[in-house]
């Protein structure tokens, strides 16, 4: 059967859906690099094209009609479903040559990252996975600018302007090294967690960040690194605990190199988020990239 006539052309569906998605006729044509007039023009065709006016047009932008969020719900599928094809169509002739920049805090970096590069060479080989290892603050900036096409963050708030997915989930946990006064008297006070100096990540971090939420008040820390591997290696040098996540110190607990102390009614549980810039959308790479981290999850 012929495809019926009452269906747009993919060019004309992506233009639809880049208007429902940021709310303006504008934002679309710079998406698109078309002008307003333009992107307005192929609104109406499609419209007349199909027999449903898909919008409403306000001083304030446009919202889709009833039938209209219909339509763009149906029309992103059948996008989706053409971005796989064509995927699918280039990785068989060999022409996948796209490459991928990911940008990752450094918990993540350092224990979740390098499994999913491995799938993903496994995957689609032709992409060349670049990753930028930053802390949660300096990610979500590189993904609003552009110089990344996906993003791995921590920490219990989603960066404003940017979408965002549960990937995994962890715990913060204190830690100090073997034979510090801590581990004979647990559980602590959270008074007594906060009064004392900690090793710290840097501002900035996810694991920071989850600290002074919960945990307000903390004294200034006795020093700050800038990841995982640094703190633990300043504990045991050092003898002061630290905050860190779980994924981090498994190994170092199960062998005695580290303890983990509890506190009193204090729990740090947080999601480790993948984040993308609304407006540039996710596909191709980066969703392959991004549905390989939500399944090991």
């Amino acid at each position: 059967m012929p495809l019926s006539n009452r269906v747009p052309e993919l060019a004309a569906l992506e233009v639809l859906v880049a208007v429902g998605r940021l709310g303006s006729m504008g934002a679309a044509g710079r998406e698109h690099g078309l002008s307003q007039q333009a992107v307005s023009a192929r609104v109406r065709s499609a419209e007349r094209q199909l027999g449903i006016r898909v919008f409403d047009r306000g001083a304030g932008g446009v919202q889709p009609t009833a039938e209209g969020a219909l339509i763009l719900e149906w029309a992103s599928a059948i996008l989706d479903t053409a971005e796989e094809l064509a995927s699918g169509v280039a990785a068989i002739r060999g022409e996948l040559d796209a490459n991928l920049t990911v940008a990752a805090s450094m918990t993540i970096a350092e224990y979740l990252v390098p499994g999913w590069t491995v799938t993903m060479r496994r995957k689609c080989p032709n992409v060349v996975t670049s990753v930028r290892l930053s802390n949660s603050t300096e990610v979500a900036a590189q993904v609003r600018a552009g110089d990344a096409d996906l993003g791995f963050v921590e920490g219990p708030v989603v960066p404003n302007g940017l979408r965002s997915v549960e990937v995994a989930r962890d715990e913060l946990v204190v830690i100090v090294p073997p034979g510090h006064k801590w581990i004979q008297r647990a559980p602590i006070a959270v008074t007594e967690l906060a009064e004392t100096p900690l090793i710290q990540r840097e501002p900035g971090s996810g694991t920071r960040i989850t600290l002074e939420h919960a945990v307000p008040g903390c004294v200034e820390p006795i020093l700050e690194l800038g990841s995982c591997t640094a703190v633990k290696a300043a504990v045991v040098a050092g003898n002061a605990p630290a905050v860190v996540s779980s994924l981090a110190v498994e190994a170092d607990l199960n062998d005695g190199r580290l303890a983990s102390v509890e506190v009193e009614g204090l729990c740090m549980p947080r999601r480790l988020l993948a984040v993308w810039d609304e407006s540039r959308g996710l596909r191709g790479a980066a969703r392959d990239f991004l549905d390989i981290a939500r399944a090991s999850g």
